[in-house]
């Protein structure tokens, strides 16, 4: 007889999202995003954004890619599944006295019509999507035709990519489950988007972590990074000092002050794309 191979199970994508949730919500990911400010802004010029047009922030955190649309005229929304960093980005948004729309909403299942916006944006967030297919439609079927899709997003290389590397041998991977990081792949975000979209343009760009000491940058993701402060948790006390240790080594590594034992500037590469919906 011939042996027949077993399919593949797939992940339970409801409860994937369920335990993101509780790990996004953990820590205070609005004082990280206070320091990706910059590449939401250059995403906002990269997509072209002009005054009065209808843009979406997907999986927007505290709002700074939905923000950086507001400042430039357009009539924002920005969507997120943790209500706590949508309640910052409306204290944010009243502090600089900006109109944003702020809603409750998953990525892959975004709560509007088809065809709603005149450019849709997402900055190292709709990439965690654990289905990255559905996420990828949904950006698409909420866009106009002709309307743009543009994208900031982590790759398999570079420091981000060897953060995941190192993370990868102390959680336990979820069976199935395509990488966040895959997405800063051209090519295979590319397939993603198919012939959904008519043209597709990919920019590598670097943006430079800044702390007082190697060890100061691991401290500032483990205590305000939802992600990292749940992997320490998990590891014990034995397991943190080691995952402590290669995560400053890593962050050494690419510091372009040179390794000199005082403040480092780590650079970290990642993908810029611009699509136009066919």
């Amino acid at each position: 007889m011939t042996a027949t191979a077993t399919p593949a199970a797939r992940p339970d994508f409801t409860a994937i999202k369920t335990r993101q949730q509780t790990t996004w919500a953990s820590g205070n990911f609005a004082v990280v995003a206070a320091r990706i400010v910059l590449p939401a802004e250059q995403l906002c010029e990269a997509a072209g954004l002009q005054a009065g047009w209808q843009v979406l922030d997907v999986c927007t955190g505290s709002g700074n890619a939905a923000l950086g649309a507001a400042r430039r005229g357009c009539q924002a929304v920005g969507v997120d599944y943790v209500p706590a960093l949508l309640e910052r980005g409306r204290i944010r948004a009243e502090a600089e006295m900006l109109d944003v729309d702020f809603r409750q909403g998953d990525a892959e299942n975004l709560p509007f019509p088809d065809e709603s916006f005149d450019a849709v944006l997402s900055i190292y967030g709709v990439m965690f999507a654990p289905d990255h297919a559905k996420a990828a439609r949904e950006l698409v079927r909420v866009c106009r035709p002709g309307g743009t899709i543009a994208l900031a997003c982590w790759p398999p290389e570079g420091f981000i990519g060897d953060t995941f590397k190192v993370v990868s041998r102390y959680a336990q991977p979820v069976v199935g489950l395509t990488p966040p990081v895959r997405w800063g792949d051209p090519q295979y975000q590319k397939g993603l988007f198919g012939n959904s979209v008519r043209s597709f343009t990919g920019n590598k760009r670097t943006i430079l972590f800044r702390h007082p000491s190697a060890e100061s940058n691991v401290e500032f993701f483990r205590t305000y990074y939802g992600p990292t402060l749940k992997l320490f948790e998990s590891v014990g006390e034995a397991g943190a000092a080691k995952l402590g240790s290669e995560l400053a080594d890593l962050a050494r590594r690419y510091d372009q002050n040179g390794n000199r034992g005082g403040p480092v500037a780590i650079a970290a590469e990642y993908l810029e794309t611009v699509m136009i919906k066919a």
